[in-house]
């Protein structure tokens, strides 16, 4: 049996947005060879950024990037193979490990700020500044509604 095709079909906004977003992945591993850091995924890097700003419990990481402690496990012992983090102590509680950045680590950070910047120039090029602004607002917007929660990166904060 043929199937029949919608004619009217169209991505829906999520799914053009998880497009867009995916489309950052061949930069970014690029990006990470150029640099000299291998045993990386992008979708491993994603759990360095919670780490920025210090050492986190597994179960909080998990909680910040927003996906089970088993996908975090897996990342983490990925992550700490290849010299990005190192699971350390906690300075108060010995039995609690702490997860942390390497300089490795920091310098795979810097790469994905250096890679997203150089993709935000691509976007204003594409939109226009003050569209490329309007996006980042009704991005920042969405999240906050889906979240409940303020998102932390109001004007002039560009993580």
């Amino acid at each position: 049996m043929r199937a029949v095709r919608d004619a009217k079909w169209e991505p829906t906004v999520p799914a053009l947005m998880n497009l867009v977003a995916a489309s950052g992945a061949p930069h970014l591993r690029a990006a990470f060879a150029a640099a000299g850091l291998d045993g990386i995924r992008p979708g491993q890097a994603v759990a360095l950024v919670p780490l920025a700003v210090g050492g986190l419990h597994a179960s909080d990481l998990a909680d910040r990037l927003r996906v089970s402690r088993q996908a975090v496990a897996q990342a983490v012992a990925a992550l700490e193979r290849h010299d990005y983090v190192v699971r350390g102590p906690h300075p108060s509680d010995a039995r609690v490990r702490i997860i942390e950045l390497t300089p490795r680590g920091r310098h795979a950070l810097r790469v994905m700020r250096s890679t997203a910047l150089d993709v935000e120039k691509r976007w204003r090029d594409v939109l226009g500044e003050h569209r490329f602004g309007e996006l980042r607002e009704t991005l920042l917007a969405l999240r906050s509604a889906e979240t409940g929660e303020s998102s932390g990166l109001e004007q002039g904060d560009s993580r």
